[in-house]
C-alpha cells in the first residue's frame, strides 16, 4: 500500500513547487569537449565530483572523465568499449558496461580488473540495498548482477521478458526495468534475483527507453518513444496515475527529489519537467531546448543541475542507410560533442 503525506502537507508542496517554478530551467553552460567516438549514456558523480561519458567505438575506445564542477578533463578509463557507467560510493569503485566490465577506482581512476560476462552489455545501474552494480543485456542473459565491493558476479537473471533498458531502485529490494520491445515494466526482487511480475504500458506508452523512481512517495516515471509519453504510475501495483505528452526520441530519465521533479531527455532537443503536485497530480511544467541528440542524461544531485550529452552531425547519406535503423544522419562534425548544464 502506497502511503502519502498528509493533505496540508501536500498542499504545502504544492505551493513550494509553484514558487521553485518562477524560475524557469535553461541551458547554464555548453561545454564544447569535442573528442572521437560514438556517447550513449552519461553518468553523474555527485559524491566524488565527476561526470563519466563512454565514448565507444574505434579507434579509441574509452570512458572520458570530467570534472562535474568545472567540466575540465579529469583522466580516461581506457580501453573501456562501453555505453554506459555506474558508480559504488560505499566502496569507490566504478564500472563500465563493456565486455568485459571494467571496473576502476574512482579516487584516481586505476583499472582494478576486468569481469567477464556474456551477453551484450549494455544499460547499467547502482543498486545502492546490497552494494551491487546491475549490468542489463538485449540478448540473454539480460541482467548481470556484480558486488561492487570486490567485482565478483553475484548472479545473473537470464529472462526479463524481453530487452531491457534503464532501471531504477527503491533501496530496499525492489528493482524496476523498462522493457523496450514488450511496453512493459519488469518488476525485479533484488534478494532473489527473480522477476516478480510485469507492468503493462500498452495504449499508454511504448518502446519505452528511461525510467526514474520518487522512492519516497513510490512512483515510476517511464519515459516512452512510441506514443510518446511520460507515463506515470504506482510502482506497488502498476497502476497508471497520469500520463503526459513528452519531445520525440527519448532515451533517458531522472528524478530529483529535492525538487519533486522528473525529467526525459529526447533526441529532438527537448528536456520534458514533470512537476509531482501531490499524490496523483502530475503536470508537464517545462519543455526546455537543449541539442538536438542529447537524448541522455543524468542528475547532479547536490547543484540540482541536469547533464546532456550530444553532438552536431552532417547531412544525412542519400540514399537512406538500408534496413530503416538508426537515424540516418551523416558523420559527427569534428570535435562538436558537447556536454550541457541545465538549471536554474
Amino acid at each position: 500500500m502506497r502511503v502519502f503525506v498528509a493533505a496540508s502537507a501536500v498542499a504545502a508542496f504544492a505551493l513550494i513547487g509553484f514558487a521553485q517554478s518562477n524560475a524557469p530551467y535553461m541551458v547554464l553552460k555548453t561545454a564544447k569537449v569535442g573528442g572521437v567516438g560514438a556517447f550513449d549514456y552519461v553518468y553523474a558523480d555527485s559524491n566524488g565530483r565527476k561526470l563519466y561519458i563512454p565514448r565507444p567505438g574505434n579507434p579509441n575506445p574509452r570512458v572520458t572523465v570530467y570534472d562535474l564542477d568545472t567540466l575540465e578533463p579529469a583522466g580516461e578509463i581506457p580501453g573501456a568499449n562501453a555505453r554506459g557507467v555506474a558508480v559504488s560510493v560505499k566502496s569507490g569503485h566504478g564500472f563500465a558496461s563493456s565486455k568485459p566490465v571494467t571496473m576502476w577506482d574512482t579516487k584516481n581512476l586505476a583499472v582494478i580488473k576486468k569481469i567477464n560476462v556474456d551477453g551484450g552489455p549494455d544499460g547499467i545501474m547502482y543498486d545502492a540495498f546490497n552494494d551491487r552494480v546491475w549490468v542489463f543485456s538485449h540478448a540473454m542473459p539480460h541482467a548481470t548482477v556484480i558486488n561492487a565491493s570486490d567485482g565478483s558476479v553475484a548472479g545473473t537473471i537470464p529472462d526479463l521478458g524481453g530487452a531491457p533498458e534503464q532501471a531504477a531502485g527503491d533501496g530496499k529490494g525492489h528493482l524496476y526495468v523498462d522493457i523496450e520491445d514488450k511496453n512493459n515494466i519488469a518488476v525485479v526482487d533484488a534478494k532473489t534475483l527473480s522477476v516478480t511480475g510485469h507492468y503493462d504500458l500498452t495504449g499508454q506508452g511504448g518502446t519505452c527507453a528511461g525510467l526514474a523512481m520518487d522512492v519516497k512517495n513510490n512512483v515510476l516515471f517511464a519515459a516512452c518513444r512510441n506514443p510518446a509519453h511520460m507515463v506515470v504510475l504506482n510502482a506497488g501495483d502498476g497502476t497508471v496515475l497520469k500520463t503526459l505528452q513528452i519531445g520525440t526520441g527519448t532515451d533517458g530519465a531522472v528524478f530529483n527529489p529535492a525538487t519533486g521533479e522528473a525529467f526525459s531527455s529526447q533526441g529532438d532537443g527537448t528536456l520534458t519537467v514533470v512537476r509531482e503536485l501531490g499524490p496523483s497530480n502530475f503536470v508537464v511544467e517545462q519543455t526546455v531546448q537543449t541539442m538536438p541528440t542529447a537524448k541522455t542524461l543524468t542528475l547532479d544531485s547536490k547543484t540540482g543541475h541536469i547533464l546532456l550529452i550530444g553532438a552536431e552531425y552532417g547531412a544525412p547519406p542519400n540514399p537512406p542507410p538500408a534496413g530503416g535503423r538508426g537515424f540516418g544522419r551523416g558523420p559527427m562534425v569534428p570535435d562538436s560533442f558537447s556536454i550541457l548544464v541545465v538549471g536554474k
